[in-house]
């Protein structure tokens, strides 16, 4: 199984996985990975055969691109969209393929959003992030660029200090993470997330929904409540993509719109994030009540 789908943790996430239950089914591989769905297959998103004509960079959205910065992280997710692809990514690596990305943009002037991701970005040094975000921030077109990490959660004594302040002189970073359960709002965790905000960085949290983990309201009102106290944004819950091999984590349409009902009801508009989910083909991000069957 794991020769399919790769087994990677840093001590840190293996730490907090002998804790929590809840990452750990994040974490350990599972046999039911290998079940096979006629109508899931591993990139139900075409990011192998989308043709921007630009290595490493992938277009699905009028106004942003995506950037491949790396295909490792510090914890491989058992239920990541990416899952089957990230081995034989296309990765930018070169001063050329980075320039090229940043030709791109230029010549694709509705482009005013960057997202660094991968993989993860802070698995690479400061000096190699920092090249990537200045590429890009230095484009006038360019309002912001997103890092995507899961850093904050997985390996938080990544985000140092000394990073946090490179990455808020820049002036157009915005940081998006991940945290799915309360049990990984560590002081570490909450550290590293404060490290962000007192550099003047918008860190914001996209929590996936997953059966087993955070499928009910108490968890994900804690989680979000936690979130707002180390000042980051709850911004999406994503129902879990099409993905080959994840199957037992999805939860069903109606038990996800049941439970974005009864978190509306019960915490305010700033703490409560958006529940949606990212459909193949689509044009924006659809909200799951507009999927209800």
């Amino acid at each position: 199984m794991t020769e399919r789908f790769p087994f990677v943790a840093c001590a840190y996430a293996r730490a907090l996985a002998e804790s929590s239950d809840a990452f750990r089914r994040q974490l350990e591989p599972d046999v039911r990975e290998l079940e096979d769905d006629e109508e899931l297959g591993p990139d139900p998103f075409d990011e192998e055969g989308e043709a921007s004509g630009c290595f490493g960079l992938k277009q699905r959205f009028p106004d942003r691109v995506l950037v491949m910065t790396s295909n490792a992280c510090f914890m491989n997710c058992r239920h990541c969209t990416r899952k089957g692809l990230l081995r034989h990514a296309e990765v930018v690596r070169s001063d050329e393929e980075l320039a090229a990305c940043a030709a791109y943009v230029q010549e694709h002037p509705l482009v005013r959003d960057v997202l660094l991701s991968g993989g993860d970005p802070l698995v690479l040094p400061d000096a190699e992030v920092m090249r990537f975000v200045r590429a890009f921030a230095a484009l006038p077109q360019v309002d912001v660029v997103r890092l995507c990490t899961r850093a904050p959660c997985v390996n938080p004594a990544r985000v140092t200090r000394d990073l946090a302040a490179l990455l808020g002189r820049c002036g157009k970073v915005w940081v998006n993470t991940q945290f799915n359960h309360p049990d990984e709002l560590t002081p570490a965790a909450a550290e590293a997330c404060t490290n962000l905000v007192r550099a003047g960085l918008p860190v914001s949290c996209q929590t996936v929904l997953l059966a087993g983990v955070n499928d009910s309201a108490d968890v994900l009102l804690d989680l979000f409540r936690a979130l707002q106290r180390a000042r980051v944004r709850p911004y999406y819950v994503f129902q879990c993509d099409p993905v080959a091999g994840i199957s037992h984590f999805r939860v069903p349409l109606e038990r996800a719109v049941e439970i974005e009902r009864e978190c509306a009801a019960r915490i305010g508009g700033l703490g409560l994030p958006r529940f949606v989910a990212d459909v193949p083909g689509a044009d924006r991000k659809i909200p799951l009540a507009e999927l209800e069957v």
